[in-house]
């Protein structure tokens, strides 16, 4: 049965343990491709995402404590989310928010759309935004233009977390 985006919604946790299990080639192509296809500001696609499966990385990052959740390097799947806020081809100073925010909003957008797929796909997500991202820039080899406000990681759950409370709806309009 395939799953409609409001039931992603409603069934997507944070998933903090996973299965030990790879995850197919072919569901991490699903994923990012639903990145992919999220909208972005004068459609300048800033994102860009570093896949970290090897054991060898993940244990040059947890040595140098680039990721402050130790959780996360047990990941099948650690998704460093970057963002370029030179992309834009334009700027309205007065109008717009200075580059920075555009790209880390455009890249949030897409990866709220990569979650939902994974969801989708029986897969569980877990952002993290305690991230050493100088140093990880330098360890990955990611320009230096790039922001990197956060990662995800992924993986087969091992957890079936119940729903966290959520504000009523009343208390989120003004």
């Amino acid at each position: 049965m395939i799953m409609d985006v409001k039931e992603a919604i409603s069934k997507r946790r944070s998933i903090r343990k996973y299965l030990n299990k790879s995850i197919p080639k072919e569901l991490i192509h699903e994923v990012i491709n639903a990145a992919r296809l999220a909208p972005s500001g004068n459609n300048a696609q800033p994102s860009k995402y570093f896949l970290i499966e090897d054991k060898l990385t993940k244990k040059r990052l947890f040595d140098k404590e680039i990721i402050k959740d130790k959780w996360v390097y047990e990941a099948p799947l650690i998704i460093v989310c970057c963002t370029n806020p030179n992309s834009y081809s334009k700027s309205l100073k007065e109008w717009d928010d200075p580059n920075e925010i555009r790209a880390i909003r455009d890249l949030s957008i897409a990866s709220s759309y990569l979650d939902l797929r994974a969801t989708e796909l029986g897969l569980g997500t877990c952002y993290c935004g305690w991230v050493k991202q100088k140093e990880l820039k330098e360890i990955l080899n990611v320009p230096s233009e790039f922001i990197i406000p956060y990662v995800i990681a992924m993986g087969f759950p091992n957890e079936s977390p119940n729903p966290r409370p959520r504000k009523n709806i009343e208390e989120i309009i003004f």
